[in-house]
């Protein structure tokens, strides 16, 4: 029988994103696996559910930029004492500082097995190499990797593991078909989606990067070829983002599209919202890491259009390749769009992405180290 493992993972906060979804599925993974599964972080809303999953929280602020965060260095040396911690999994930058330096302190035949994840492509610096300085370094994707070895040759490649964010199929289950009874339920809220003409769903929040503006000259786009198409963007109206989505807002209105599209705040009900779109969209600007809407939307049976870039184009080039389009080519966009209206493509009958695979991959990084 395997030993107890107790694994620490080290990020700046338990607010929200990608970042905080990955650390509390391994805690859940570890503690139905009989570990013992900490975080260290500054806390936040995501605080309860850690908590519900049995994990453990200890309080400490390693995710702020201040030289103050170097006196930190010991109050963490002595955590990864006191708990006795196999290993240490960093998940971001000034964290992953913090606890390398906190483990140099400890004397070698103490010192636990050290881990790090990169789940974004960070610009390139001395800053940003200490995700690749773990004696095992996790990517979340095969574009991760290679970004990573292109940019820190250096790394030797026999101790990177490619683990792909996954979802639970449960959580995103296939329709059958298009669901207008939702769509009708929205529309009530958001008058602007009103009717059975297609519906695009850009989900994301109210960042440039986001490519929300693409998605605003996409809808101008479809109508002007007679389509009575519609565009909700859930997350665009964010708390602090006023003049952006002002900025959006004067956009719509000069393509003459405003009232075909609802700039709402996110959905709690993403898997509801895929499920009664006709075209999910993936612009973002950036390059993303992994793409987790490409596989949410496949696995309820929405289609995708994304430019081919970064993890969105990784996957949609395996699962759906019709989705893909040139970066940043409108005019091809466009016409991508209309085809996927028109003539949806087959969905992939199995979604290889799930978050039990994830689960257990991670788990057995951790049993290598061990």
């Amino acid at each position: 029988m395997r030993r107890r493992l107790t694994v620490v993972q080290l990020l700046p906060a338990l607010q929200s994103g990608g970042v905080e979804r990955s650390t509390l599925e391994i805690v859940q993974a570890l503690v139905e696996a009989g570990h013992r599964a900490i975080v260290v972080s500054a806390g936040g809303r995501l605080l309860p559910q850690l908590q519900a999953a049995g994990g453990e929280h200890i309080q400490l602020d390693i995710g702020k930029k201040s030289l103050l965060s170097l006196t930190r260095i010991g109050a963490l040396r002595r955590i990864l004492r006191d708990v006795q911690a196999d290993i240490v999994h960093a998940r971001s930058r000034l964290p992953a500082w913090l606890g390398h330096w906190a483990l140099a302190g400890m004397p070698a035949e103490q010192r636990p097995r050290w881990l790090t994840t990169m789940h974004g492509l960070n610009s390139p610096s001395r800053y940003s190499r200490i995700m690749t300085s773990g004696e095992r370094v996790i990517c979340v994707s095969d574009t991760v990797r290679q970004y990573l070895l292109q940019h820190y040759p250096e790394t030797d490649p026999g101790k990177l593991r490619v683990i792909a964010r996954g979802i639970d199929p449960a959580g995103f289950p296939r329709r059958q078909a298009v669901n207008h009874a939702a769509r009708a339920e929205i529309a009530r809220q958001y008058p602007q989606l009103s009717g059975t003409a297609p519906l695009l769903l850009l989900p994301g929040r109210g960042t440039r990067l986001k490519g929300h503006e693409d998605a605003l000259k996409l809808l101008a786009a479809v109508r002007a070829q007679g389509s009575d198409a519609r565009l909700w963007m859930p997350g665009a109206r964010e708390v602090g983002r006023e003049a952006y989505l002002a900025e959006l807002e004067t956009r719509a209105a000069r393509l003459g599209v405003s009232d075909a599209v609802a700039m709402t705040a996110p959905t709690m009900a993403i898997a509801q919202a895929y499920a009664m779109s006709d075209l999910v969209l993936q612009l973002s600007r950036k390059p993303e890491a992994f793409g987790r809407t490409v596989v949410e939307a496949l696995s309820v049976g929405a289609p995708v259009l994304g430019w081919a870039h970064g993890g969105v184009g990784e996957l949609l080039a395996e699962l759906q390749p019709e989705g893909a389009v040139p970066v940043f080519d409108t005019e091809a966009l466009a016409a991508r769009a209309l085809q996927l209206l028109y003539y949806p493509p087959r969905m992939p009958l199995n979604m290889p992405y799930s978050l039990q695979a994830m689960q257990q991959a991670t788990l057995s990084v951790y049993q290598e180290l061990a």
